[in-house]
């Protein structure tokens, strides 16, 4: 039994900090773990302080839980360190990523990875991960940093070309579309293995497969005939159609990965939106649930014995929530006092680092020889053993040559982005967009010039000066 101290930075975001505490204090040798809670939010950070008690309380177990507003006080002496927060928020944040591309008929689905959102989220976000990072190495230079936020391959790279801090990025696309994967070809997932690599929301899997009697049995024929028997749910259009194209399927999620490329969301092409099912602007409603369900799990938590149910369904309905994930959403915020281990890689490491028992995670480390025909240093996704040693990433050679092709129209926007805000100049932030693939396909020169300064001047004291 262990007693690592673990801080979460940026815990106000309750529902993921939730998954997490009780992902970690579900194992037994954690139990005595010291849970340090950060927020900027008095608010938030005291109902995550509430909820980590009913987390403890409904496993019977009795973690040391701390919280601070004052970071470095969370940070000092941290063995491990997870960020999960949201710099600027949804407003002004997110509302400025799409409001204002709009004005130039730049649409987007969520904005937080690549496209003009993901470079101004990649912007203000950085400075403070290397804030955060440059604490670390004064307060804790041995952590192990857990770094889930978005854009990740633009943080991910910039915090290892500028501090010293063990990092790995994490995400659950991999994971949760192998699962969706194996539902559309009905087979377990605990039945199948694959092999996965690339850059984080666009990782390819370059093995998907499971044994059998007459030993490996290559599943992608089954994902094939899921093409051509028409069975491609509504809400994966678009991974498909890559699938379709390349012979490969895609992690991130269909609404994502259409603003990747430049071939699903045109202004004059509404039959595309339409065939594909993309849905504009999904981020923003996405926002808006969360900040309903935070304030209906609040007032839960003050009044536990108020039936709010009703009133969160008819408010989620009104939000746009799709029928079919009503029950899901409402039963996220509702039940508290439930503890169900979620698939997040955090605590795995944690628990592998701390009693040394192997696993195979999949992270987001430097592409130091891992991929050979992806830039060196880039920021790479890929298969990670992780045991006494930390995490340690697995070499995978080289991916597809189409691949790795689509790939660097991606890599292309992070790295100038990071060299924007690792250097502070502007000109770079004007390629970061020029060279985007979306931005490219929808807008002129003069277009992308007079949106970058729009987008600049909207951001204020939320960006460092650039010159």
């Amino acid at each position: 039994m262990t007693n690592p101290k673990i801080t979460f930075i940026g815990a106000g975001s309750t529902i993921f900090a939730k998954n997490l505490i009780g992902d970690v204090l579900s194992y037994p040798e954690l139990e005595n773990a010291t849970i340090s809670l950060h927020d900027i939010d008095q608010t938030r950070l005291n109902t995550s302080e509430i909820v980590a008690q009913q987390i403890a309380s409904t496993l019977g177990v009795a973690p040391t839980i701390e919280k601070s507003l004052d970071r470095r006080e969370a940070l000092d002496g941290a063995d491990y360190a997870i960020s999960m927060f949201q710099v600027a928020g949804y407003k002004p944040g997110t509302v400025v990523d799409f409001e204002i591309p709009k004005k130039y008929g730049l649409q987007q689905t969520i904005g937080d990875t690549l496209g003009v959102g993901g470079i101004m989220r990649g912007l203000r976000t950085i400075p403070v991960l290397l804030e955060m990072c440059h604490d670390m190495e004064e307060l804790c230079p041995d952590v192990t940093f857990l770094q889930y936020v978005n854009p990740m391959a633009m943080n991910c790279w910039a915090i290892d070309r500028a501090t010293s801090i063990k990092t790995v990025g994490l995400c659950h696309s991999v994971q949760g579309t192998a699962k969706q994967m194996a539902e559309d070809i009905n087979i377990p997932i605990e039945e199948i293995n694959y092999v996965c690599a690339g850059i984080n929301h666009m990782a390819f899997y370059l093995r998907y497969e499971r044994q059998n009697g007459n030993g490996t049995e290559d599943l992608y024929p089954k994902i094939k005939a899921v093409l051509e028997e028409e069975r491609v749910p509504d809400w994966n259009r678009t991974r498909y159609e890559m699938f379709k194209r390349l012979g490969y399927f895609v992690t991130e999620s269909s609404e994502h990965f259409a603003e990747y490329v430049p071939w699903f969301i045109k202004r004059d092409r509404p039959d595309l939106l339409e065939e594909f099912n993309v849905p504009l602007d999904e981020y923003l409603r996405r926002c808006e649930v969360q900040i309903m369900g935070w304030d209906f799990m609040r007032r839960k938590l003050e009044n536990p014995n108020d039936d709010l149910t009703k009133e969160f369904a008819i408010a989620m309905r009104n939000a746009g929530v799709a029928e079919d994930h009503m029950q899901l959403v409402v039963h996220n915020f509702e039940e508290l006092n439930e503890v169900k281990r979620s698939h997040e890689y955090g605590s795995q490491i944690i628990h592998s680092m701390e009693t040394g028992q192997p696993r195979v995670i999949y992270g987001n480390v430097p592409n130091d020889g891992l991929i050979d025909n992806l830039p060196d240093g880039c920021c790479v996704e890929v298969p990670c053993l992780v045991d006494k040693n930390g995490v340690q990433p697995s070499a995978i050679g080289e991916l597809p040559p189409h691949l790795a092709a689509l790939m660097q129209t991606n890599i292309n926007v992070q790295s100038l982005t990071v060299e924007a805000a690792l250097t502070g100049k502007r000109e770079h932030i004007y390629h970061a967009a020029m060279l985007d693939p979306h931005t490219a396909a929808e807008l002129s020169l003069d277009e992308i010039w007079s949106l970058v300064d729009d987008l600049i001047e909207a951001h204020g004291e939320w960006l460092p000066e650039y010159q």
